[in-house]
């Protein structure tokens, strides 16, 4: 009797893990892919050779991953097309006694992206994922306002181009979590 009852217990405790698997947990709509080809993506923004640097961070994110393969585009099961839209920089935080000058922005990059099956039919629907970091504007240089302050002016653009890499490392990580996990 203690033996059925424990062969009983343990089914029970098993029983919860039936639905459980190890490996790559693809969407439905994509368990024929298996190698995936990545183009350089589209800009559509005004900050040039960016394409070049998502289209890797991307790519780079795929091989960690490890959930497809990244061929070319003969051997490929898929094409992800990406274009960037937009890159967007906002005001986070004012200078401490200036409110009309920044010392911290947010920074948006927003791509949207189609995955394409060897006949030219799109695999799914299509999405659009958003990267954001924040940085701080380096203080490069001063100047010396009407009533005598010293007032620190920093290069925007310069701080900018730096945090685009982390942008796009937080947007590669959400598009291959969506085509990895589905969601």
């Amino acid at each position: 009797m203690k033996k059925l009852l424990a062969a009983a217990l343990a089914c029970l405790g098993l029983s919860g893990c039936l639905g459980y698997h190890i490996g790559p947990a693809k969407p439905n709509y994509l368990h024929d892919v298996h190698n995936i080809a990545i183009p350089t993506f589209e800009n559509k923004t005004l900050l040039p050779r960016v394409e070049v640097l998502v289209t890797e961070t991307v790519i780079k994110q795929f091989q960690q991953d490890g959930t497809y393969r990244i061929v070319g585009g003969d051997k490929a099961d898929a094409t992800l097309k990406g274009e960037i839209s937009r890159i967007s920089r906002s005001p986070a935080r004012s200078v401490v006694g200036n409110v009309l000058a920044t010392s911290e922005f947010n920074l948006n990059m927003h791509v949207k992206w189609r995955l394409i099956g060897p006949d030219g039919k799109n695999l799914g629907p299509t999405g659009e994922v958003v990267g954001t970091t924040s940085f701080f504007v380096s203080g490069n240089s001063t100047t010396t306002t009407a009533n005598n302050k010293q007032q620190i002016i920093g290069d925007v653009t310069t701080d900018e181009r730096q945090a685009l890499p982390l942008a796009a490392e937080e947007l590669a990580n959400r598009l291959v979590t969506q085509l990895s996990e589905g969601w």
